[in-house]
């Protein structure tokens, strides 16, 4: 989820003007979909996105057979290109994530996550338009805010060999350990997508046409690609910032930086439970010269982050994730 792009839709639908005007998910007459209290129990896919612009198209090829409040967020029942699942939002950054993650896995049979919706671009070589599916996703944003000293900054504990951000050095995520007795932790960074899930999604990747113009005259200054692999990190603020870019860049690795992902996928491995995340580059976070490009092609990147995962579907043998399912 990128902020100036959800602040552009939330202005013309709800406010008229550019601001942090909140807006719900919009949905197909939601009032006549059957109550989805026996479709539940249908062990599923579950779609997430972090706000309506980025599932609309997913929404929109779903057939929706059923629905669901959940802690007043909708799950949406349904068949996606042979595949049962359910679709929902998320809700923006790092805290909603997990609780509707969590909250979801606690209700629902779910065999896999799959994530689609907008980062901002890291790597050097790749573009607005561009869809990245990292093989690891890192908590980055869980730091230690290290103590100031004539030597310089001195972090009174560090669980990470990366280096800091001014003060700011990024510590591994607290985590149980599978196995271990209760309660057992270890601190852990990278965080893997399901190994079948990437291979799928890699091997789809030649196959699948990107949009490159927003209107015949607005048009991105290059083609899209899909790159597959790699590293993808997450945090709770919005990055716009060209120093601060190059920092993940040379620390991380990261193709893209998001506010989300890393919390599902942490969730879903809490819960033994496949996890993939398709993000494409709304903007650079703060690595162009302009203004935030997601303001123009927003739009464009969750449209071609839904379009992989539409051929990542077609291609994922049907009950491919059955055992996942907890019993």
């Amino acid at each position: 989820m990128r902020f100036p792009f959800r602040a552009v839709l939330t202005s013309a639908l709800v406010c008229g003007t550019l601001g942090g005007c909140a807006r719900t998910a919009s949905v197909p007459a939601p009032a006549t979909l059957p109550s989805a209290a026996p479709t539940s129990t249908v062990p599923r896919i579950a779609i997430m996105s972090a706000f309506d612009a980025e599932w609309r198209a997913l929404q929109a090829a779903t057939e929706i057979t059923g629905k669901q409040v959940v802690n007043n967020r909708t799950l949406y029942f349904g068949r996606l290109r042979g595949h049962d699942v359910v679709l929902l939002l998320s809700g923006f950054s790092m805290v909603n994530a997990a609780m509707t993650t969590q909250a979801l896995l606690d209700r629902v049979p779910v065999q896999a996550i799959v994530f689609s919706g907008i980062a901002g671009g890291v790597n050097p070589g790749l573009n607005v338009g561009d869809v990245t599916v990292p093989a690891q996703w890192g908590n980055y944003q869980e730091q230690v805010f290290a103590r100031e000293t004539p030597q310089g900054f001195a972090p009174a504990r560090k669980t990470t060999d990366f280096g800091g951000y001014g003060m700011m050095f990024p510590q591994g995520t607290s985590v149980t350990v599978h196995g271990a007795p209760a309660d057992s932790l270890v601190r852990q960074f990278w965080f893997p997508v399901d190994s079948m899930a990437l291979a799928v999604a890699r091997r789809v990747s030649s196959s699948v046409t990107l949009k490159g113009c927003v209107t015949s005259d607005r048009c991105l200054a290059h083609t899209p690609k899909i790159v597959v692999g790699g590293n993808g990190v997450s945090g709770p603020t919005f990055v716009d910032n060209a120093a601060y870019r190059e920092w993940v860049w040379v620390t991380f690795r990261a193709d893209a930086l998001d506010m989300e992902s890393s919390a599902v996928a942490l969730v879903a491995q809490e819960n033994r439970v496949p996890f993939i995340a398709f993000r494409s580059l709304s903007d650079l976070a703060g690595g162009n010269a302009e203004d935030n490009e997601a303001r123009v092609f927003g739009r464009l990147a969750a449209e071609n982050s839904a379009a992989v995962v539409l051929a990542f579907l077609d291609a994922l043998p049907r009950g491919a994730f059955q055992r996942a399912v907890k019993p």
